[in-house]
């Protein structure tokens, strides 16, 4: 049945505080800028609420200061989110740089449940080699799937885009939402990354870069502006990706028995089509099974695996 989820995304720019600030009244005043900032979503009543990455992060403290900082910070900031999240049955992801039980560094984000616990943590696989050299943060070595009750979560950050190993950790193990926290935009990878995995991607993005969410086919469905930098959008997640070869018949019988409790979107180019559930009586995998459908992965999977057999490989490159 039709899985709508809510999202909110804040691409908001990094607060700048006095350098000279007590770092008490450093901590404070950046707790309240946040605070502002996830109350301009909360009247909108998000499932999901995402922030950039090192979003308490002062962009003008040079590394020792802004260790003190983190060193003052604490939990303060994480304690703060929970008891938004639970005072408004949200969810919200957290990104920051957390120091962890062996005095090590990750840049991370943390996913706070409804009830204000944490779900889970995803640390970068990939910082890039300032973050290694400059400010000792150590790389991540997996790729959790964060199970929410409107779906599963996988997480990116920043430079993590450029990396196909994550993205195929994502492909093989299929979350319904990707999570993108960063400080670059990743122009065309974005897209790519949504198709590719075939979920729903949000992205929260600093330094006025555009925050996005994407359907599963790579369309472009929300962005915030150069007049607001939050937005929230709902998406259904309940849905499949299809390759429109051999399901041209499907689909037109799908409609005819369905109508409008079903909704086909072909944008165009791809040879691809997103089917989803609109309806409260029966779940996308109802329609999958009923009308015998091929997901668009299986599909090029099994083209590939056609292609190859020895009697279909050409053996004269000439």
């Amino acid at each position: 049945m039709a899985r709508y989820v809510k999202i909110s995304t804040i691409g908001s720019r990094n607060l700048v505080l006095g350098i000279d600030l007590d770092l008490n009244e450093a901590v404070q005043t950046m707790k309240e800028h946040l605070r502002r900032k996830v109350q301009e979503v909360l009247p909108d009543r998000p499932d999901l609420i995402v922030l950039p990455e090192v979003c308490d992060a002062p962009p003008n403290y040079p590394r020792e200061r802004l260790f003190d900082f983190y060193e003052a910070r604490g939990d303060s900031i994480l304690t703060m989110f929970s008891e938004i999240a639970r005072e408004h049955s949200c969810h919200i992801a957290y990104p920051r740089m957390r120091k962890l039980a062996d005095g090590t560094w990750r840049n991370s984000v943390e996913l706070i449940g409804r009830n204000g616990e944490i779900i889970g943590a995803y640390n970068k696989n990939h910082p890039t080699c300032g973050e290694i050299s400059d400010f000792q943060v150590l790389s991540g070595n997996e790729a959790p799937i964060l199970q929410c009750d409107f779906g599963t979560v996988g997480m990116a950050i920043c430079f993590d885009l450029n990396f196909e190993q994550l993205r195929l950790q994502y492909e093989q193990s299929r979350p319904d939402l990707l999570v993108f926290v960063s400080m670059y935009h990743g122009g065309i990878m974005q897209q790519y990354w949504a198709y590719s995995c075939t979920a729903h991607f949000v992205s929260a993005i600093s330094n006025s870069y555009p925050s996005q969410i994407i359907s599963p086919l790579g369309h472009v469905l929300r962005t915030n502006t150069n007049y607001f930098d939050s937005f929230t959008e709902t998406v259904n997640l309940d849905c499949v990706v299809c390759h429109l070869d051999g399901h041209w018949e499907k689909l037109e019988a799908i409609k005819k028995k369905y109508g409008s409790k079903i909704r086909i979107f072909e944008p165009g180019n791809l040879g691809t089509v997103q089917i989803s559930s609109e309806s409260d009586e029966f779940t996308i995998q109802t329609i999958v099974q009923e009308f015998e459908l091929e997901l668009a992965r299986d599909y090029f999977q099994r083209s590939l695996e056609f292609q190859t057999i020895p009697e279909h490989v050409g053996t004269l490159n000439g």
